[in-house]
């Protein structure tokens, strides 16, 4: 199958793998991106579409579609933050994140939602964000939403989805169809191991392309180490490259010199990068209230095989629970399922032993629901903390308390009530003590009763918000609606820790039009030529 990406470079595309550096080099920019996952991405396509030269910076290493063979023991240490399994402080949760060439756009399992109003309704009451309202923002989802082939996805789903769907007509609750940023998809289900066919339209297929083919410079398995500064301005970004193992340094340095520099590296690695530089912070925002969607997890055995390797990941969804109360009240939840792939599976599911052995023999079988947690808007659910190790590399303080405790219950009970109402034969929470369920009044009584606490429920995140909040003063925030930074002149956010709170919905989309607004507006400022694809 034809490569796109092997064939820019062939063609002629500027890109440095800095594992093969023998000298610190130092290049000069109009701009230069550190992250390349959808603010990066974006970020890049539109200030180079300007005509200002551009360099993007990636940690991890450049792959495309002949590198993925859809085989997880391979993926996931190639292109995920810590092999998939990167965890919060005390381990209570665990966080995928991309760590490669289109971030996160490029294993993600392609769910597309615009902000919900509630959400930046909430921003401009709670942070003077009143710039950010739907109507304002309606233009730029359109654009993103057509240059990135986001649509509702009309394929019937697998019966992993299926059975989301079958649950909630049975119980008479609403449920809808994810509309997902494909063309041309083969329906394989293996999204999170990048996509073999190049249908998923991730930053790695199109805007960085758009950028590489404008002459932009792409520079990977280059860690961004730390923004020299004087003044309000900064003068250079330092970089480490890493070695052929992709994790250890190699002793050669780059820098970088730039008119500007945009953070685009995720809401662990942009506030990390901050805290690194000590850049101005005198009002303590920055690495504060990160926000994860915290998710709880409900394993269900059918009657019937469900195969929930096969087919679009995520198709399915309710948004039942997450609209029955006020915003910044108990903790709404979202509906949604997993992809069930061997390890994923495996590492997901409590005990040890000839138990989980019993279980993973019965993996054809298993349907599997995830119930994602609005955190970030309730008075004693503001999210975590990043912060740094003694070697400078980012951790995320998380702590789960009784109102997040209170959430996740009602979620565990909810998704249980839905499976056996889809059909199940048997149902458990993913908690390390839950003996599982053969019916619903059964498991209503268990889960009603069941200890949840940190390490014994299993708590896991694929959104990571926060940490670089925007706000209408330095004092809530730090950066402003248009993701200039409050106390460095030439810099920017472009990515979600820059959200105050929390989505409530699958975070992709929403970066990739915020970043279309605040990168167009960053292109007039320095000077470039508005882009034509853009409102």
């Amino acid at each position: 199958m034809h490569d796109p990406v092997r064939a820019g470079l062939a063609a002629g595309w500027r890109h440095l793998d800095a594992a093969s550096l023998e000298d610190d080099p130092t290049f000069e920019a109009d701009v230069v991106i550190v992250g390349t996952g959808a603010g990066g991405g974006v970020s890049a396509d539109i200030l180079s579409a300007a005509g200002l030269r551009v360099i993007l910076v990636e940690e991890g290493p450049l792959r495309s579609s002949s590198d993925f063979r859809m085989r997880e023991a391979e993926a996931y240490p190639d292109l995920y933050q810590d092999s998939a399994a990167r965890r919060t402080s005390d381990k209570g949760i665990g966080i995928l994140q991309g760590r490669c060439v289109g971030g996160s756009t490029t294993v993600n399992w392609t769910s597309a939602f615009r902000t919900p109003p509630e959400t930046l309704a909430y921003w401009q009451r709670d942070r003077g964000l009143s710039e950010l309202s739907p109507e304002t923002l309606a233009p730029w989802f359109a654009a993103m939403e057509h240059k990135l082939s986001v649509r509702t996805w009309d394929v019937p789903p697998n019966a992993n989805n299926e059975a989301l769907a079958r649950g909630a007509r049975a119980l008479g609750i609403a449920a809808g169809a994810i509309r997902r940023n494909v063309r041309g998809c083969w329906n394989l289900g293996y999204c999170g191991m990048g996509c073999p066919t190049n249908a998923k339209q991730s930053m790695l297929l199109t805007t960085i392309p758009a950028a590489l083919r404008r002459g932009a410079l792409l520079c990977s398995r280059l860690r961004a180490e730390r923004l020299r500064f004087s003044g309000d301005r900064i003068s250079a970004l330092d970089c480490l490259a890493l070695g052929a193992d992709g994790i250890a340094p190699s002793g050669r340095r780059v820098s970088l010199r730039a008119r500007h520099f945009v953070l685009a590296a995720g809401a662990i690695g942009s506030p990390a990068l901050l805290l690194r530089s000590g850049v101005p912070d005198p009002h303590r925002r920055l690495g504060q209230h990160t926000c994860l969607h915290p998710t709880v997890v409900s394993a269900a055995l059918m009657p019937d095989p469900v195969a929930g390797y096969a087919g679009a990941p995520q198709s399915v969804y309710s948004d039942h629970y997450l609209q029955q109360g006020p915003i910044d009240g108990p903790l709404g939840f979202k509906l949604e399922t997993p992809p069930l792939h061997p390890v994923l599976f495996a590492s997901m599911l409590q005990g040890f032993g000839e138990p989980h052995a019993r279980l993973m023999r019965e993996f054809a079988n298993a349907q599997v629901l995830i119930a994602l947690l609005r955190d970030g808007f309730h008075p004693d659910s503001r999210g975590g903390q990043v912060r740094l190790d003694g070697d400078g590399r980012p951790r995320l303080d998380y702590p789960l308390n009784a109102v997040f405790w209170e959430g996740a219950r009602r979620a565990l009970l909810a998704m249980a009530e839905l499976q056996f109402a889809a059909g199940a034969r048997w149902v458990t929470p993913v908690h390390e003590t839950a003996p599982g369920y053969a019916g619903w009044r059964e498991a209503r009584a268990g889960i009603a009763t069941l200890p949840l606490e940190p390490l014994r429920c299993r708590v896991v995140s694929a959104h990571v918000m926060g940490g670089c909040g925007m706000a209408d003063s330095p004092v809530r925030g730090v950066v402003d609606s248009r993701g200039r930074h409050f106390w460095l002149e030439n810099l920017s956010v472009h990515d979600g820790s820059v959200f105050p709170t929390s989505l409530g919905a699958n975070p992709q989309l929403s970066i990739f039009a915020l970043t279309a607004r605040n990168a167009s507006l960053l292109a007039a400022a320095l000077g470039g030529r508005p882009p034509p694809a853009i409102p």
